[in-house]
């Protein structure tokens, strides 16, 4: 039972949202937001409206989000590691008549922002200024600015139907896609907080933290999950492995959403500083967002305990299976079954549905709350991914008895070599156990005799890097010789997201090009 002193304390809790020495109430949080919405119309913005959010994490880059909300308009969730090329397409494919920009990342959106569209200079934070070790920039006052309209601006009337943020998918195989999600009635958006904070393992969490870039889908739902239902907030401007163990400690937290790349990252400190820091406060991990090797993810849970969990999904899907740490050791390689009313079937080559144990395209009906989509300017490639209520975004696997999800590789990644499919995520994570391999990277190339032969790139520990001819042998006696990659090329960084998905296109395409020429 609750003590009387327990339940004045948990009255007088006031939920707040920290990054770095920022740190304000979500009630301070939601009246800037509301005032910054008042600054966008003022610069011209209206209900339906697309504006763009080019900003590391930090506090602003929630209340530019929640300032459309209040608005009417979309906000535009963009990669501000993109430049050039990807990030003009992201601007004039979403039709944005706006852009708040960082200071320091204004020259790449200048170089490339199309006529007419408002520019809002947003300063940079301390923490993420000294998180990615530059100083921090001056205003340079040839814009509107973030704290100037929210300091001289007066909060708009809330939209009956608040819109919901355009995520573009990462462009690992292609160009990025920007996903446009239907409007929530009131009770779909009930029922998707409800539903939601099951699948992110939020339970009872007072606290959660977010080390993940804000501009991908989990990450930026889980953020906002945070605000409604009233949960301190800690952002990692940026992550850094000692640093995520040393926040789980001092600031008590209680719930974290994760991706493999981090749990790999910390698993690779000295065993001293993993026994270093108090992490009993965690209830529960929640990761998402690209394959987790088996390996690591038993070391994630013998290190945090049966409090690992997963879920599978896609931002066009949302959480669709999900997994406890429990079940995952009875079936490890997992990412679980469906979730809430979600489904899921594998289907064949002529779309007929495939029994247990027969691999194939993984097709996904969302939980009944989730919004439904298509992408900007492309509604045929929306309708080509469905079938029957049922949608993919482009992974291979199979179901086991007992219904759980097994992922083989993504579609766009399988080989034909000699006309044996072969999954490089299968590979990739044989190496991955290596000693002395950091990351890895499989992938075809042109091959006149087999139409593909195999690659590997492989980022390797500087004090252990192990020969060619080492590599190809470790795969032998592991796998079978037809998986051994014929090349293989060492990387001083391969090119992955901050989610941990790998940018293989930019990989595969130099051989493919070399092979057309």
């Amino acid at each position: 039972m609750t003590s009387t002193a327990e339940a004045a304390a948990t009255a007088e809790r006031v939920a707040v949202v920290r990054c770095g020495d920022q740190i304000r109430t979500h009630d301070e949080v939601r009246a800037r937001a509301a005032r910054l919405a008042g600054g966008l119309a003022a610069v011209g913005l209206e209900h339906g409206d697309r504006y763009g959010i080019v900003m590391r994490n930090e506090i602003g880059f929630i209340e530019a989000t929640l300032a459309g909300s209040i608005l009417g308009a979309v906000p535009v969730a963009v990669n501000w590691h993109w430049t050039g090329d990807d990030l003009a397409h992201l601007l004039i494919d979403s039709a944005a008549t706006a852009v708040i920009v960082h200071s320091d990342l204004l020259s790449a959106v200048e170089a490339v922002v199309p006529d007419g569209v408002a520019v809002i200079e947003a300063p940079v934070p301390s923490a993420v200024a000294g998180a990615y070790g530059f100083a921090v920039p001056d205003l340079t006052g040839r814009y509107p600015d973030t704290e100037s309209l929210i300091a001289s601006s007066t909060p708009p009337s809330p939209s009956a139907t608040p819109p919901l943020s355009v995520i573009y998918t990462s462009g690992t195989t292609g160009l990025p896609k920007g996903i446009l999600r239907s409007p929530l009635t009131p009770e779909q958006s009930a029922e998707l907080f409800r539903v939601g904070a099951i699948g992110l393992g939020l339970g009872a969490a007072r606290s959660t933290m977010i080390p993940a870039p804000l501009y991908h889908t989990a990450p930026n739902t889980h953020a906002v999950f945070a605000i409604g239902l009233g949960l301190d907030l800690e952002i990692m401007p940026r992550f850094d492995e000692e640093e995520f163990l040393r926040l789980i400690q001092d600031r008590r937290i209680e719930h974290i959403q994760a991706v493999p790349t981090m749990f790999l990252r910390v698993l690779r400190l000295p065993e001293e500083k993993l026994r270093a820091y108090d992490l009993s406060s965690l209830r529960a991990i929640v990761h998402a967002a690209a394959p987790c090797p088996v390996d690591t993810k038993r070391r994630a849970i013998e290190l945090f305990g049966p409090i690992v969990e997963e879920y599978y999904g896609g931002s066009e899907t949302g959480m669709a299976v999900y997994c406890t740490a429990l079940e995952w050791l009875d079936h490890p390689g997992t990412v679980g079954r469906p979730f809430a009313d979600a489904e899921v079937r594998i289907l064949g080559p002529d779309d007929e549905e495939l029994p247990a144990g027969e691999t194939g395209d993984v097709y996904l009906k969302p939980f009944s709350a989730w919004p439904d989509f298509t992408y900007i300017g492309n509604d045929a490639k929306r309708r080509d991914m469905e079938r029957d209520g049922f949608v993919t975004v482009g992974d291979i696997g199979h179901l086991d008895e007992d219904g759980f999800l097994f992922l083989s590789d993504r579609r766009n990644d399988m080989v034909i070599s000699g006309g044996v499919n072969i999954y490089p995520a299968e590979i990739e994570a044989c190496l991955l156990a290596m000693p002395g391999i950091l990351d890895a990277a499989v992938f075809g190339i042109p091959d006149a005799e087999f139409g593909e032969a195999l690659a590997a790139h492989l980022e390797a520990d500087e004090g252990i890097q192990p020969t060619p001819d080492e590599v190809r042998d470790w795969v032998r006696s592991h796998l079978a010789a037809y998986k051994v990659p014929r090349v293989v090329v060492f990387e001083e960084k391969l090119p992955r997201e901050e989610t941990g998905k790998l940018f293989k296109r930019r990989l595969k395409e130099p051989y493919w090009m070399q092979a057309d020429a």
